[in-house]
């Protein structure tokens, strides 16, 4: 069965580390406004944005769902108990980075694949992260060079900021925006079940 992926996000870094990884796939980006549900934890907030980028843009091809796989993903910054997306503007990533100074965070990443009307495995990833002590002159300088405006906590581990990262434990691609293993196990979990679902059993009755 041929089986079509497409990426359910805008994101450059995801849509690197998939080629990277050696996938065949499109990219549409989803339309779900990123916004946290009162009282949800990191967790749940980003595997619920992940399956509704995922299920929206699913929906978009009901004609030809047949073999479609759908992947959506949303990654989320946790330090002492602020759970951070994207900045909204430099004076917020600037906030973001002298919250992260000189602390470890979290990174947690939500995954969701969907490949058939109601078919969905959602997981999630995470990743502890150190970052050495900034000073202000530092944040300043990285958010005037614009990096920081569309990561999730305000830094790019695999840009400039990688310098002040000291220690990762866990996924490393989870910290740029797609836990590679996780989401390798999840596509082929879906491609088994597509497979199966694919096959027609013939069973003998003698009259």
């Amino acid at each position: 069965m041929n089986i079509r992926l497409i990426l359910a996000s805008a994101s450059p870094r995801r849509r690197e580390l998939l080629t990277q990884a050696g996938y065949r796939f499109q990219v549409e980006a989803s339309s779900v406004a990123e916004l946290r549900l009162p009282g949800e934890d990191a967790i749940r907030f980003a595997t619920r944005l992940a399956r509704e980028k995922a299920e929206e843009v699913f929906a978009r091809h009901p004609s030809s769902s047949q073999g479609l796989t759908v992947l959506g993903a949303d990654t989320v910054v946790v330090c002492d108990g602020e759970i951070m997306g994207k900045p909204v503007d430099a004076a917020d990533a600037a906030r973001m980075l002298l919250l992260l100074s000189g602390r470890t965070h979290q990174v947690v990443t939500g995954v969701a694949v969907v490949w058939a009307p109601g078919s969905v495995e959602v997981a999630a990833e995470l990743t502890q992260v150190t970052m050495r002590t900034l000073s202000a002159g530092e944040v300043d300088d990285y958010v005037a060079g614009g990096e920081p405006m569309d990561k999730a906590g305000a830094y790019a581990i695999q840009g400039y900021a990688g310098r002040w990262i000291p220690r990762v434990s866990g996924c490393y691609f989870n910290v740029v925006g797609l836990p590679l293993a996780l989401v390798t196990s999840l596509l082929e979990g879906a491609q088994q079940r597509q497979k199966k679902a694919d096959t027609v059993i013939w069973t003998r009755t003698d009259v």
